[in-house]
C-alpha cells in the first residue's frame, strides 16, 4: 500500500492536516569507467600497493572512487591487478560508526567492443567510512591479461557497477493532494490548484460527490456565487466545507461542466446528446463560452429529423447562433415544405414550441412570393 493511499484514507476519515515520513531501505545503482593508458609501462613503473584512483563519482548520495593497484594491493597479490573502492563519508560520523550502508560492486574489463569480457562481483556487505571496501585483491593475474582482448592499444578499461542500499528517513513533509474529479492535463495552473489547495466545496450530483474550490466556482459562474453565498458550511469530517446538491443534472454532465470551469478547455462534444445536455447546464450556470461551444457543435448535426427539436432548444435557452443555423436550414430549398407535407413529428413541435420562428419563416416565404 502506497503512502498516498494511506494518507487519502486518513484524510477521508476527517484528518485534514497531515504530514508523513517514511523510514525505509532505498536502493541506487550507478556506474563509472576508469581507463589506464599505457598500462604495461605504468605497471613496470610502480610498486605493489601503489594505486591509480578515479575521479569522484556519486551513487546513493555518497562519493566513491575506484582504486586500482597494477601490482597488487599486498605482497601475496603482487602478481595480480587489485581493485577496490574508496568511500568518504566526510564529516558524517554517525555513518562512520554504525555503517548503515550496504553495497555490492561488480568490476569488469571492457574489450575492444566495450563489452565486459572479464568480471568479478562482491557480495552485498556493510560499508564503513574511511575504509577501503569491495576489494578484489586478486582481480586478474598479470599473466592472464590478453593484449588483444583486455588491453586495447595497451589501455586497460575498467567498468564499475555499484549498487548502494541506505536506510534512512524521508524528512520531507508530505501533504498529499486530493485527486481532481477530471483529467488534470490541461495546464499547470489547474494542477497547482489541486495539488496545493484543499477543496472547500462538496457538490452532490446524481448520487456522486464532487470536490471543488469555492473561489474558482465563484470566479467562473455568477450562479454558483449566489448559490454558495446561501449555502451553509458543515462540520465534522470536512470542517468548514460547503455542501451543495444539484438535482436537475446527471453526474457525467456535471463532471464535464466542472472540468471546463477549471481548465477552460472544450470538452468532447462529438455526440449531439452530450452537447445538448451540456448546453442546458452551461445556460443554467451562465457559462457563455461553454454554451457557445455547445451551440456550434449542435449546428453540425442539424437535419430533417432534428431541426425542430434543435430549434426548440435554441428558443428555450436563448441560443442565437444555433437558432440562426436552424432557420437557414428551414429556409433552404423546400425543407420546411417537406416537413409540412410529410406531417413529420417535427412539424407539430415547430407549431407548439417554435411558433415565433415558424411565423418568421412563413412571413419570409410570403414576402419572397410577392416579389
Amino acid at each position: 500500500m502506497s503512502m498516498s493511499t494511506v494518507m487519502s484514507a486518513l484524510r477521508g476519515a476527517g484528518r485534514q492536516q497531515l504530514s508523513a515520513s517514511t523510514f525505509a531501505v532505498r536502493h541506487w545503482t550507478g556506474s563509472h569507467v576508469l581507463r589506464i593508458h599505457e598500462f604495461t609501462q605504468v605497471r613496470n613503473m610502480v610498486y605493489h600497493g601503489v594505486e591509480m584512483r578515479s575521479s569522484t563519482f556519486a551513487v546513493g548520495g555518497k562519493d566513491w572512487r575506484i582504486c586500482c593497484c597494477p601490482n597488487g594491493r599486498y605482497y601475496p597479490s603482487e602478481d595480480y591487478v587489485s581493485l577496490y573502492l574508496d568511500h568518504d563519508y566526510g564529516s558524517n560520523t554517525r555513518h562512520q560508526m554504525t555503517g548503515d550502508i550496504m553495497a555490492k560492486v561488480q568490476f569488469s574489463i571492457l574489450d575492444r567492443a566495450l563489452k565486459p569480457c572479464y568480471t568479478q562481483t562482491t557480495k552485498l556487505e556493510r560499508v564503513y567510512g574511511g575504509l577501503k571496501w569491495g576489494a578484489c585483491d586478486d582481480f586478474i593475474r598479470h599473466g592472464d591479461l590478453d593484449k588483444a582482448k583486455h588491453l586495447n592499444d595497451d589501455c586497460l578499461t575498467i567498468l564499475c557497477d555499484l549498487t548502494v542500499a541506505v536506510t534512512g528517513t524521508n524528512d520531507r513533509m508530505e501533504v498529499p493532494s486530493l485527486p481532481g474529479p477530471f483529467d488534470l492535463q490541461a495546464g499547470q495552473l489547474t494542477e497547482a490548484i489541486w495539488n496545493k489547495e484543499r477543496p472547500d466545496v462538496r457538490i452532490e450530483v446524481d448520487g456522486e460527490a464532487f470536490d471543488a474550490h469555492r473561489w474558482v466556482l465563484e470566479a467562473r459562474s455568477p450562479v454558483f456565487k449566489t448559490d454558495l453565498s446561501l449555502a451553509k458550511a458543515t462540520t465534522g469530517k470536512a470542517e468548514n466545507t460547503i455542501e451543495l446538491r444539484i438535482d436537475d443534472m446527471d453526474a457525467e454532465v456535471f463532471k464535464a461542466l466542472l472540468q471546463f470551469i477549471y481548465t477552460d478547455a472544450p470538452p468532447l462534444l462529438d455526440a449531439p446528446t452530450t452537447a445538448e445536455r451540456l448546453l442546458v447546464a452551461a445556460d443554467k450556470y451562465e457559462l457563455e463560452k461553454l454554451k457557445l461551444m455547445c451551440e456550434e457543435a449542435l449546428c453540425r448535426h442539424i437535419g430533417m429529423g432534428s431541426v425542430a427539436s434543435t430549434l426548440a432548444l435554441a428558443e428555450r435557452h436563448r441560443c442565437p447562433v444555433l437558432r440562426e443555423a436552424c432557420m437557414r436550414f428551414l429556409s433552404c430549398a423546400g425543407n420546411l415544405e417537406t416537413i409540412m407535407a410529410m406531417q413529420m413529428d417535427g412539424f407539430g413541435e415547430l407549431k407548439r414550441d417554435c411558433s415565433s420562428a415558424l411565423l418568421e419563416l412563413v412571413t419570409k416565404k410570403m414576402i419572397e412570393m410577392e416579389q
